[in-house]
This record gives C-alpha cells, sequence and structure tokens, in this order.
C-alpha cells in the first residue's frame, strides 16, 4: 500500500512538471519563433500602439499592454498585501477557537468565488461607485481592477501567510515573552522574521494572480489602450488582449503569432519574478548562516 501510495505521489509530481513543459512547448511552438526573427522589438517594447489589424501596416506595439498589467497589478499588491498580511496575523496570533475556524472558513469561501462573478461585481457595482465618489466619467479603470484583483489575490494570499506564522515554533515566542516583549514586539521582532520566506512566497502567489488573471481584468479595467497617468485611467492587460482576440484570429497569421509571444513574455515575467524570489530567500538564509 505504501509502494501505491509513493508511486500515485511521483506519478503526479512528475504530471505536473510535464504540464508545464508541454505549455511552454506549445506556446513557443506558436509563437517563439516569429518573436524572435520577424517580430520588430523595439516597436514591440517601446510603442504603445496595438493596431494588429490595421491595413497596410499592423502595429504590434505592446507598451501599453504592459504598463495596463503593471499598472492594476501593483495596484492590487497595494490593496492585498497589507490586507491579507494583517488577517493572517489576527488569525494566526490573536483569534481563537470558533472565531479562528470561522475566519478561516471565510477566506477558503472568499477564495472559491469565480472569477467572472468577481468582474462582474467590479462592472455593476464599483463602477457606478468609483463614479459616484470619484466625480469621473467611467468607473472602470486601474483603481477598480487593483480592488477586484486586489480582493481576488488577498484570500490565498492570507492562507500561506498564515500557514508561514504557524509554522514558527511556539519555543521562539515563549522564549521572547520570558524576556519581557509585549504579543506585538513579539509578532514584529520575531514571528515575522522567522516566517519571512512563507510571506515572501505569499506575497509572491498574489503576484503571479495578478499578472495571470484574465476574466475579471477584462471586465473591470476598461479594456482601453492607454499609458496609464492615474488609477482612474482605463487600461487594457496583456492577458485581457490574448483572451478578447485570439478567438477572432486567423490561425497562423501574424496577429495569432504575436498573441502567443505575448503569452511567452507572460511567461518570461512570471519566471524572472519567482527566480528574483528564490536568489533572494537564499541571499538571506545566507546572512542568517
Amino acid at each position: 500500500m505504501d509502494r501505491i501510495t509513493q508511486g500515485v505521489v511521483f506519478v503526479g509530481g512528475v504530471s505536473a512538471i510535464l504540464f508545464v513543459i508541454a505549455i511552454f512547448v506549445f506556446i513557443a511552438q506558436q509563437g517563439l519563433g516569429f518573436a524572435i526573427f520577424d517580430l520588430d522589438k523595439e516597436v514591440f517594447f517601446t510603442s504603445p500602439a496595438w493596431r494588429p489589424t490595421s491595413e497596410p501596416e499592423p502595429q504590434f506595439g505592446a507598451l501599453a499592454l504592459m504598463a495596463g498589467t503593471a499598472s492594476v497589478t501593483g495596484f492590487a499588491m497595494l490593496v492585498s498585501v497589507p490586507f491579507s498580511l494583517g488577517a493572517a496575523i489576527y488569525i494566526g496570533e490573536f483569534a481563537t477557537g470558533r472565531t479562528r475556524e470561522f475566519l478561516k472558513v471565510l477566506v477558503e469561501l472568499l477564495a472559491a468565488i469565480p472569477s467572472v462573478v468577481w468582474g462582474f461585481i467590479g462592472l455593476t457595482i464599483m463602477n457606478p461607485l468609483i463614479i459616484d465618489l470619484f466625480d469621473v466619467p467611467v468607473g472602470l479603470t486601474i483603481l477598480n481592477a487593483g480592488v477586484i484583483l486586489g480582493l481576488m489575490a488577498a484570500p490565498i494570499m492570507t492562507t500561506i501567510a498564515e500557514d508561514a506564522l504557524k509554522a514558527v515554533p511556539d519555543g521562539y515566542r515563549e522564549a521572547a515573552e520570558a524576556m519581557g516583549a509585549t504579543r506585538w514586539q513579539v509578532i514584529r521582532q520575531v514571528v515575522l522574521p522567522s516566517a519571512k520566506n512563507g510571506l515572501v512566497a505569499a506575497i509572491l502567489l498574489g503576484v503571479g494572480r495578478g499578472f495571470g488573471e484574465t476574466m475579471a481584468v477584462l471586465m473591470a479595467s476598461g479594456h482601453a489602450i492607454n499609458l496609464p497617468t492615474s488609477p482612474f485611467d482605463s487600461v487594457r492587460a496583456l492577458t485581457a488582449t490574448i483572451a478578447a482576440e485570439l478567438g477572432e484570429t486567423a490561425r497562423g497569421s501574424e496577429h495569432y503569432k504575436v498573441l502567443f509571444s505575448l503569452g511567452i513574455l507572460l511567461f518570461l515575467v512570471t519566471f524572472v519574478i519567482n527566480l528574483l524570489a528564490d536568489i533572494l530567500v537564499r541571499g538571506r538564509k545566507g546572512k542568517r548562516a
């Protein structure tokens, strides 16, 4: 029985790796050649003009799309990181008994809400609310998408951060309290530094969720090609562009291939974020050693 369980776990782990490799191979097969040899990189990275169907000369400038993705994700992190860490600290360090269990269930229920429902909330509730509160003509903006995306990312970030805090040995807390530290001093000077690796992982997962989210951002951001200058600008994200245009694009065309080039860009950005985080965590371990 143990061998069977071990075999199932091994197959599951290997399958996950193979699936990731297969996805990357498929995306690379569709767009890597075009991205390397045919795509004008200078225009792609520096021009905000995204006109893939214009005649006679289509324009594949992705700067506005990258800026839209970065601005929405950045604003979402401003919303979700303080909320998630605060919720994790309260659930892990202050709440007890039924209160803790109720809050954990509530957080998990928030994580189960489909992204299209969050997008609908942004479209029908946040949109008129932003218009009324800030006296702007349109409420489908960075602010709207950032708040919605921050709320979407917060539950899973809270869960992972709370697990990281729980993993800190109780002996650390008891030793600090024996030296006269208050509850907040224990949390700030002992628990949080000891759990920093898990907290960084939680934040990175939130950033990855922000870069990869599609439907809610498509519905709440306004889907307008702009270089944002304020939270009240409508923008278009990379993922939303792929979702909105791929279904109506001729297979094998330049437009089709450049959309897969955007997918490769998203893959590389996610890879770099995780690589930098791994280097950061390893560097901190080395300094402490």
